[in-house]
């Protein structure tokens, strides 16, 4: 069994994050997210955690793989560098508390907070191969904030696009504050670095577009994929200028190459003096440099059958710890505890 180390319980210092397990972790995953946690870790204490609840809210009628994904997610977290002795790394659903939390907040949270979400209004209008007309789908902002709310963090680690988002937890905290007395912190934004990563297309990556690099690919499987990579479209012959700004790939030397690397790509490519395929074998040798201790960590995982079960079981111990001292309290303030 995993051992957790003893974390600074400073209030100000605690910082709470999930994501969805929806499938394998890509670039965009590790440099938006992921890098951010790791650091965060050392100086924070951290509770991080798979929301596999939230996964329900549009993939309700295919729940088979949620267990497997759940697995693969925490091993490329760890593969990261995410540290179970450091951080309590737990799922959703087996903090139980959670959902009792869930069901008081939803009591006193207006239903016009949830119908301006712009991700709801965004997500109605673009995804229509599932069915969003459930009422998790619509309260799912409530239940993430009481993912946060419930471990009394201080900070989310968020992109500036996500305000929004946190805004309505902050709303929640508040009002429950207001009505009951002050249990919850209202969370603030722990602005994370944009990380611009294109997918291999230039649209979005995506799992769904089939465009990601994800942190799990061998060289055998990157090298056709970078291969084939949109780089600056205008640039149709060799001899043309490229326009590294406008260039889909450059984005990934500005993540994985040193600088002055990064001067002569740049350089060679406004003078024509480099070409696209010289450019894409620099990155695809970055990423072997960037992903090779990545997929040692998971080979090491690999031969330990289990084990992410039991980081899981660890993180469950010390999140579930403070989500009872939580639901004592609220409780106690909403005067139920009879």
């Amino acid at each position: 069994m995993t051992k957790l180390v003893s974390c600074p319980h400073d209030p100000n210092k605690r910082v709470a994050s999930g994501m969805r397990p929806t499938g394998p972790l890509h670039l965009g995953h590790y440099f938006g997210v992921l890098k951010n946690w790791v650091e965060m870790q050392e100086n924070f204490n951290t509770f991080f955690f798979v929301v596999d609840w939230h996964a329900l809210t549009s993939d309700f009628e295919h729940t088979a793989h949620i267990k497997e994904y759940v697995e693969e997610m925490v091993k490329d977290w760890l593969a990261a560098g995410l540290d179970p002795e450091k951080s309590a790394i737990y799922v959703q659903s087996h903090i139980k508390e959670i959902a009792e939390l869930n069901l008081l907040v939803s009591m006193l949270t207006p239903v016009s907070w949830l119908e301006r979400c712009p991700t709801y209004k965004e997500q109605q209008q673009n995804i229509t191969d599932k069915d969003l007309s459930n009422f998790g789908f619509l309260g799912y902002p409530v239940l993430m904030a009481c993912d946060i709310i419930i471990m009394r963090a201080r900070w989310v680690p968020v992109g500036a696009d996500q305000i929004p988002h946190l805004e309505l937890s902050r709303e929640i905290a508040r009002r429950f504050n207001n009505l009951y007395g002050a249990i919850f912190p209202e969370p603030e934004p722990k602005l994370t670095p944009t990380a611009k990563c294109p997918g291999l297309d230039g649209r979005k990556m995506s799992k769904s577009y089939g465009n990601g690099i994800f942190l799990r690919d061998t060289l055998k499987e990157l090298a056709p994929k970078i291969k084939g990579m949109l780089t600056y479209a205008p640039r149709a012959r060799r001899e043309d200028p490229g326009d590294p700004d406008l260039c889909n790939l450059y984005p990934y030397h500005e993540l994985l190459t040193d600088k002055p690397a990064r001067d002569e790509i740049r350089q060679g490519c406004v003078s024509a003096g480099m070409g696209c395929a010289d450019c894409k074998k620099i990155l695809l040798k970055g990423l072997e440099n960037f992903l090779a201790p990545l997929h040692e960590r998971r080979a090491q995982i690999e031969t330990r059958p289990g084990y992410v079960w039991e980081v899981l079981a660890a993180g469950k111990e010390r999140a579930a710890k403070e989500a009872r001292l939580t639901m004592d309290a609220v409780r106690q303030a909403m005067q139920i505890a009879y």
